[in-house]
């Protein structure tokens, strides 16, 4: 999602928003603009995963209360989804009700998102205490194993801290186009621009590190706040109807212009200042959980980690590639990212 500074929810270092550079194509800048606020067609396997509508409730956390949506029955394996940057629960409304038969499913919305509460500080260790209290809440421990973990970029960071800091807490974890590693260097940059001048490309890479301390822009209307919704890093959705449902459910109503109501994002836009991210510093890996990570052939998050060398999910990890896919899998090839996960789990952890 972005606003009009423009903002985006997710860098290339999976870590902090960060401004875009202006020129996007259309179709990358503002990718729902053509459909003026109607809802694009949908298939029937969408639809049908739709209707099979979760549970939602609220769990308190530290003072926060945090969304939980849940879908099957208690009792049963529990797996646990977690969200990516600036995201919400409802990024898996779509993946979670395909595994609903065999598992008691839950997603969660970290504090600072979706709508759970705002916080005054953040950090890895608070968020992985939500994600514990929420498979409590949610019975995923009453099942004949622990549960397991899948996270998404930013969510897959929270997994990756879960499963090193408190692998008795899982049987496994999945993560899903993770990746670690420092904002670019300027040798980077300077590469980067010269590549896209080359490739006769807009620029689209993020500059610098954003420290937000205003609030977010309330748009008059919903067709113009869907017309601010759009991905990072930089890349046209694979299907627009998925686009559209998540940024639908990112934004929420607000009073506008004294009398009239308006749209806002539910994200915290001081939460990248807010969050203190030494959690994630010297952690011993010996001793994790089991992990897998699956991600996207074209993921621009795992192409520059690989070529910076610097990522920190161990080496041996065993990966599963989703082909024609960027970093938002569930949007671009979301069926192919449900047939790996059940794949995956149907036979993993041993």
């Amino acid at each position: 999602m972005a606003d009009d500074e423009p903002l985006a929810p997710e860098r290339l270092d999976d870590d902090q928003p960060a401004p875009l550079e202006p020129g996007l194509p259309p179709e990358v800048a503002s990718p729902l603009a053509p459909f003026k606020g109607a809802r694009p067609a949908s298939p029937a396997w969408f639809d049908a995963a739709l209707a099979r509508a979760p549970e939602r409730t609220f769990v308190p956390v530290e003072g926060a209360d945090i969304e939980l949506l849940t879908w099957g029955e208690r009792g049963k394996p529990g797996l646990i989804f977690v969200h990516g940057n600036s995201a919400h629960a409802d990024w898996w409304s779509f993946i979670a009700p395909f595994f609903a038969d065999a598992w008691r499913v839950a997603a969660v919305s970290l504090s600072g998102m979706g709508a759970s509460d705002w916080r005054e500080r953040y950090s890895f260790e608070t968020y992985a205490e939500e994600i514990r209290q929420c498979g409590l809440a949610a019975g995923l421990y009453e099942g004949p194993t622990k549960p397991v973990y899948v996270g998404h970029s930013f969510g897959g960071a929270q997994v990756f801290h879960s499963a090193l800091r408190y692998p008795e807490r899982m049987s496994a974890c999945i993560l899903v186009d993770t990746g670690f590693g420092g904002p670019p260097t300027t040798e980077e940059m300077t590469r980067w621009e010269k590549e896209e001048g080359a490739a006769g490309k807009a620029p689209g890479r993020w500059r610098g590190l954003s420290q937000r301390t205003r609030p977010n822009r309330v748009y008059p209307t919903l067709e113009e706040a869907l017309t601010r919704f759009r991905f990072m890093p930089p890349q046209v959705p694979g299907n627009l109807y998925i686009a559209d449902f998540i940024a639908r459910r990112s934004l929420k109503a607000m009073p506008f212009g004294g009398s009239g109501q308006g749209w806002t994002w539910r994200f915290d836009p001081g939460l990248w200042t807010k969050l203190d991210r030494s959690g994630m510093i010297s952690l011993e890996t010996r001793g994790a959980a089991p992990m897998v990570h699956i991600y996207g052939d074209r993921s621009a998050i795992v192409q520059r980690h690989r070529a910076m060398g610097r990522d920190l999910i161990p080496a041996d990890t065993p990966s599963i590639v989703i082909p024609d896919c960027e970093h938002h899998i569930m949007v671009d090839q979301p069926l192919a990212l449900v047939a790996a996960l059940r794949a995956l789990l149907a036979v993993w952890p041993a």
